[in-house]
Formats: C-alpha cells, sequence, structure tokens
C-alpha cells in the first residue's frame, strides 16, 4: 500500500504515478475522500463511546429516582454507538478497498508509457555469429537435454522433464546462483511453496495478475510464482533488527504460474511454462538504503550472467510494464540467437515501502520509533536461463559448450549428441 502521508500532502505526485502507469488517477481521489470518511467515522465513533463511558458512570452516582430517565439515555446512547461502530466498520472496508487500488508510486525517472517504452541502460557483450542456428528446444532433445513430449503426456501443455545433462545444467545454475547470492552476504533459504491469501495479498500478486496465481481450492492455499512471496511474508508482523545494515537473502524453489492470457505466445520450448526453479534475491532495508540495494541486486545480476558468458542488455522497465508493488524495475535480456532477440531473464524491483506495508514489516529508527521498511527482490537464476545458454554456446556440429562456470557440476566441457532418455 502506498504512504498516506504521501497521498495527504501531495496527492499530484500519485495521480501523475498512476498517470505514467496508464491506470486511472482517478483512484487517488478516491482514495483521499475513503480516508476523510474512515476519519470521520472513527471520531464519531470516538466520541459517543466517550459519551457512553460518562454517562456510565453518572449512573452509577445517580440517586435512585434518576436512575430510569438515564438508563433509557444510556440505552439510546449505546445503540447510536452501535450503529457508529457499523458506520466506521464500512468506511474502514471501503477506505481498504480504495488503498489497495493504487499501485506503488513509480520513483522519479522511471520511463513513461506501456511494455515497448523501456530505456536501454547498457548492453554487454556481442551476439554470436552462427550460421542457422538451432533453437534452444532442438539443442535441448538432440542432446537429451529437455522432454517435452512425455512433460505433456505426464502433466499437459507447458510442462516438460529436464533429463541427464539438462538436469545437471539447472542444478549446477541454481547452485552456482546460491553460492553467489551467499558470497554477497546473503541468508540460504528454502522457502515453502504454498502461502496464504494474506501473504499473497500482501505482496501485490491477487491484484491485475491474480489470474496467473494457481489455488489450491479446499485449502485457501496460493502455489507461489516466486520466491518473492514467501521471502516478503517471512518477517511479517515483525519488526526486524536493521541497525548493522540490510537483511538479505536468497530462496531456491519452484515456481508455479497459470501464463493466462499468454495463449500462443512461446508455445515452443521452455521460455513460458506453468513450472520452473529459480533463485530470488530478497532485502529488507530503511526506506533510505532503497535505491543502492537495488543496484546491489543488479550487480548480483550482472555476476550471474557474466558466469553464463550470454550477451545481454540492461533496460529501465516503463511505468506501464510495472507489477502493482513495483516503484522502479531493471530487467536484464539475454541474446536469443534464433528469435534475433533479447529476451528477459532476470528482474529486480524496488518495491519502496509498498510490501511491508501491507505486511506490517517494520524496524526501530534513531529515536526507537517503529518505521515501515522497505523491500526490494531479483531473480539470480532460473530454468529460462537454459535458453540463453544452449542457443548462444552451440557450435556448428550440434554441441553446446558448456560456461566455465558450470563445468564443475555438469561434469563437462562440451555437450554432445547421444543416447536418449
Amino acid at each position: 500500500m502506498i504512504d498516506l502521508k504521501v497521498l495527504r500532502e501531495n496527492p499530484d505526485v500519485v495521480r501523475v504515478s498512476q498517470q505514467a502507469r496508464g491506470e486511472d488517477p482517478g483512484l487517488v481521489d478516491a482514495l483521499a475522500e475513503a480516508d476523510v470518511a474512515r476519519r470521520t467515522a472513527i471520531s464519531a465513533a470516538d466520541n459517543l463511546r466517550a459519551e457512553q463511558k460518562a454517562a456510565s458512570k453518572l449512573i452509577g452516582s445517580a440517586a435512585p429516582d434518576q436512575r430510569p430517565a438515564l438508563l433509557a439515555a444510556a440505552k439510546e446512547l449505546a445503540e447510536r454507538v452501535k450503529g457508529a461502530e457499523s458506520a466506521q466498520a464500512d468506511a474502514e472496508k471501503s477506505f481498504s478497498a480504495a488503498h489497495m487500488a493504487i499501485s506503488n508510486v513509480v520513483i522519479d525517472g522511471v520511463p513513461a508509457g506501456g511494455v515497448d517504452d523501456f530505456v536501454v541502460l547498457d548492453t554487454v557483450g556481442e551476439p554470436p555469429a552462427l550460421d542457422n542456428p538451432k533453437d534452444h528446444l532442438e539443442l535441448g532433445e538432440s542432446l537429451g537435454l529437455i522432454d517435452m513430449g512425455r512433460g505433456a503426456k505426464v502433466a499437459g501443455a507447458r510442462f516438460y522433464f529436464l533429463t541427464g545433462a539438462g538436469a545437471l545444467l539447472q542444478l549446477g545454475l541454481l547452485q552456482l546462483a546460491m553460492r553467489v547470492a551467499v558470497e554477497n552476504g546473503c541468508t540460504p533459504i528454502i522457502p515453502p511453496v504454498l502461502v496464504r491469501p494474506e501473504v499473497m495479498a500482501g505482496t501485490g500478486f491477487l491484484g491485475a495478475h491474480a489470474d496467473e496465481v494457481y489455488r489450491l481450492e479446499g485449502e485457501d492455499l496460493y502455489l507461489v510464482g516466486t520466491s518473492e512471496v514467501p521471502l516478503a511474508g517471512f518477517h511479517a508482523d515483525e519488526i526486524l533488527d536493521l541497525s548493522h545494515g540490510p537483511q538479505r537473502y536468497a530462496a531456491w524453489s519452484s515456481c508455479f504460474r497459470r501464463e493466462a492470457g499468454s495463449y500462443g505466445k512461446d508455445t515452443r520450448g521452455i521460455i513460458r511454462v506453468h513450472q520452473f526453479d529459480k533463485v530470488e534475491g530478497f532485502v529488507y532495508c530503511r526506506p533510505e538504503e532503497a535505491e543502492a540495494e537495488h543496484q546491489r541486486l543488479l550487480g548480483w545480476q550482472r555476476q550471474m550472467l557474466a558466469h553464463i558468458e550470454v550477451p545481454y542488455r540492461v533496460i529501465d522497465v516503463a511505468a506501464g510494464d510495472l507489477g502493482s508493488s513495483a516503484a522502479r524495475k531493471f530487467d536484464c535480456e539475454a541474446w536469443v540467437p534464433t528469435q534475433q532477440t533479447y529476451r528477459e531473464l532476470t528482474s529486480t524491483s524496488n518495491c519502496t515501502t509498498f510490501q511491508a506495508r501491507r505486511l506490517a514489516v517494520r524496524y526501530r529508527d534513531e529515536n526507537g520509533k517503529p518505521q515501515t521498511a522497505a523491500t526490494l527482490n531479483g531473480t539470480l537464476a532460473t530454468t529460462r536461463w537454459l535458453v540463453a545458454i544452449l542457443e548462444n554456446h552451440q557450435q556448428p556440429d550440434g554441441s553446446v559448450r558448456v560456461p566455465e562456470a558450470l563445468v564443475p557440476y555438469v561434469g563437462t566441457t562440451v555437450l554432445e549428441p547421444g543416447r536418449k532418455t
């Protein structure tokens, strides 16, 4: 949720943010009105409760002949209190809905516009010169790494098996990501992949993208699409000790996405699938430290991309393409030779205090007063990375060179065609 202080003191900042995202600026006025109505209802209920308390004292000290009239007045007052409390509850509900409807306020400098309005911040490496390159699925099948057919037979469309060296390649990639994270001061975590509704909602995934999330009917639990969700809930309703600096984590988990609305998009191979593995970095910090932590997360992603030796670019994602929780997001996109374009491998988002306010994650300032923390997240490796590795490191004979950093995990320097599973 956005900071109400910003809304009350400078609502135009929130309106401009909404417009940059392509979202309704009228929601700002609706929230401001709901905020006033809520405070008015709280004041009215408080005043009546105080009046009721005073009336109760009068009854206790009143003469017997005065008590019937006082009791009748008290009964009437009790009804008024009951009505005021009901009005307060309704006002609170309306306010909460209006508050939840507004996305995070974007940071100054974020490009306005939609998915195509990003700004390229950096380009690293040169795309390989390949004659008639094979795509990752053709390579994966010929090398016995990926089996989409059996994945569909067992689980349906957009599922797959990673087999042989394909499994080793993914496990090595994820282990390397965890090693990089730990070397950079992160605490490694294996989180639950099922979370309660309040945690999923707290991270902002039950808004516009709710149809992407798998829900277990009858259990009231959701399968996570990223470890960001359980990590954001890890310190819910807690006061953190940030006196020695940010708290940094890295989680390895399987992730699940319905890919609703993506019919016909990236149906070939493992670019857009329902289940994948990922290592996610996550940071809790003071709000004034968030932008520096954002750059730090981006730096870890650059380290990982250097390890897998693929060309990539860094983009500043436009406001209209941000998730509701993100105030700014950087994507690293790797070159995919068969598509002759860059495709997203990593994202890192600065969520400022938006998620922590919903989840009641706080810290104590220099005066010991609780304040809302900031949260950030960033991908350090995921199954999709195999696409960039296979396509960029393919060789004319159909083999694939293994990036040096992954050789110890895979056990060979070159993946060559051989017996399939």
